[in-house]
């Protein structure tokens, strides 16, 4: 079977599902975060789907779903509309947002995030 780039229709559902179990301040900081999807640059990995949804951006971060690994992720940026570090992260929308919302609360990194993918025969 040959990968497919989701479509921003079936990423849609999966905000809506993500939506619909967010409550309190939760729900109220992805309310200011969220932005209509868009496709930003990442290279390499985005390349062949013409890039990665990003759904919400806060500062110079950005969450945005990784639709080889089927996760959302938090990655920073430095230009808008790309971004460098790729992560592998197969999370539910929530678990970003409340890293940021940790993050912007108490300060320091609070993300774990599953690295680029290893050459295991190398």
């Amino acid at each position: 079977m040959q990968w497919e780039a989701i479509t921003l229709e079936a990423l849609y559902d999966k905000i809506l599902a993500a939506e619909e179990q967010m409550q309190g301040e939760l729900w109220r900081f992805w309310q200011l975060i969220q932005i209509f999807p868009e496709k930003w640059q990442q290279t390499p990995y985005g390349k062949h789907g013409g890039g990665f949804w990003v759904v919400a951006v806060v500062g110079k971060n950005i969450i945005w779903y990784n639709d080889i690994e089927e996760g959302f992720n938090l990655s920073s940026y430095e230009q808008y509309g790309s971004f460098r570090d790729y992560w592998c992260n197969q999370d539910e929308l929530a678990e970003p947002v409340q890293a940021l919302l940790t993050e912007i609360k108490m300060g320091g990194g609070g993300f774990g995030q599953a690295g680029p993918p290893q050459n295991m025969y190398a």
